[in-house]
């Protein structure tokens, strides 16, 4: 009878051991979910994985690895860009071209940290794809379109088979979703300070390889908590029209004084997004039609009461049933204006 006992214990302790092991194995080879896309720069299709936060795969990659980290070899190759915050390199990494970010003087060292900070938080499909860090140096993804100013020239150019009006008009629907996720983003509302101009605020987002946009500059991100109110971006007087009325200075040739000067939100966003999506849709006879139809719309962003401008969410659901109306219409048929 012990000896029986025995024999299923031992028998049900092999069981658990094989579940175990069987669950172990499974895990192992859990599926990692894909983003499949045309790469319009390259001509061909690209299934790319979506990695989790602290993990990174680039095109071509089997698997999703962790953010490099101190150690790493890299290999300048040029110069992208220099600012007072950072200079920009094009860089390699195994057999990848990637772009190294490094801190270019200590008096903007939080302003570099508040950068890495927003990546390392939204990395997703709003954000530059953040690869690695070390100290003073950010690795990302190199993006060979470079940032949304290029659009036009690619669209007259390498890409002029793909310049329609939809595709123009996804470029509205892309900016405008990012500028949604950072006012609804996990770490609270964000406002894109280093918007002072439309040059400005085009060059702070990079243009994938399937044309969609993303946010790569995030070291001027303020929050807009509860407690403070609003915020004031920059020490500086902001004067052009391109801006918000709330973010000019009220108090005419008084000496400007950002300690006086009333705070705002995240509608200073809404205000410019008219300006920036009409530079997408550009001036073809197709591009007027849409921004005919829109203009009522548009105008509402650019009320001078900043509550009763209309959320990011709201216009990208305009935007969206703009597009989706334009699906629906046959290429032949005419359009009604509104």
């Amino acid at each position: 009878m012990r000896a029986k006992t025995i024999f299923i214990c031992l028998t049900i302790c092999f069981f658990a051991v094989y579940v175990h092991f069987k669950n172990q194995s499974q895990h192992g080879r859990r599926t990692i979910p894909q983003t499949c896309y045309t790469d319009l720069y390259r001509n061909l299709s690209i299934c790319n994985f979506v990695c989790p936060n602290g993990t990174f795969a680039l095109p071509g990659m089997k698997s999703c690895r962790r953010w490099l980290k101190c150690g790493a070899k890299i290999t300048l190759m040029s110069t992208i860009s220099r600012s007072v915050v950072k200079t920009v390199y094009l860089a390699k990494w195994e057999d990848y071209e990637v772009v190294l970010s490094v801190l270019s003087g200590k008096e903007y060292e939080e302003d570099f940290k508040q950068n890495l900070f927003m990546i390392k938080s939204l990395n997703g499909q709003y954000t530059v794809q953040l690869i690695g860090f070390c100290k003073y140096n950010i690795l990302t993804r190199y993006y060979a379109f470079g940032n949304a100013l290029n659009v036009n020239s690619h669209l007259r150019s390498s890409l002029r088979l793909y310049d329609n009006v939809k595709l123009r008009l996804d470029l509205c629907i892309s900016y405008v979703s990012v500028i949604n996720f950072l006012h609804t983003s996990p770490v609270g509302v964000r406002v894109m300070c280093d918007s002072n101009s439309l040059e400005k605020t085009l060059s702070q987002f990079l243009l994938t390889d399937d044309l969609k946009i993303v946010v790569n500059d995030l070291d001027a991100t303020p929050e807009v908590n509860e407690s403070q109110k609003g915020i004031v971006c920059g020490n500086r007087a902001l004067w052009n029209s391109f801006v918000a009325p709330e973010q000019l200075w009220p108090y005419g040739d008084e000496t400007y004084d950002p300690k006086k000067m009333p705070l705002y939100n995240e509608k200073t966003d809404i205000w410019k997004i008219p300006d920036v999506c009409n530079w997408f849709l550009g001036g073809s006879s197709e591009a007027d039609i849409l921004k005919y139809k829109l203009f009522n719309f548009h105008k509402s962003c650019k009320n001078r009461d900043p509550s009763q401008r209309p959320s990011a969410k709201l216009i990208l659901k305009m935007y969206e049933k703009l597009r989706n109306d334009l699906i629906e219409t046959k290429p032949s048929s005419t359009v009604t204006l509104l």
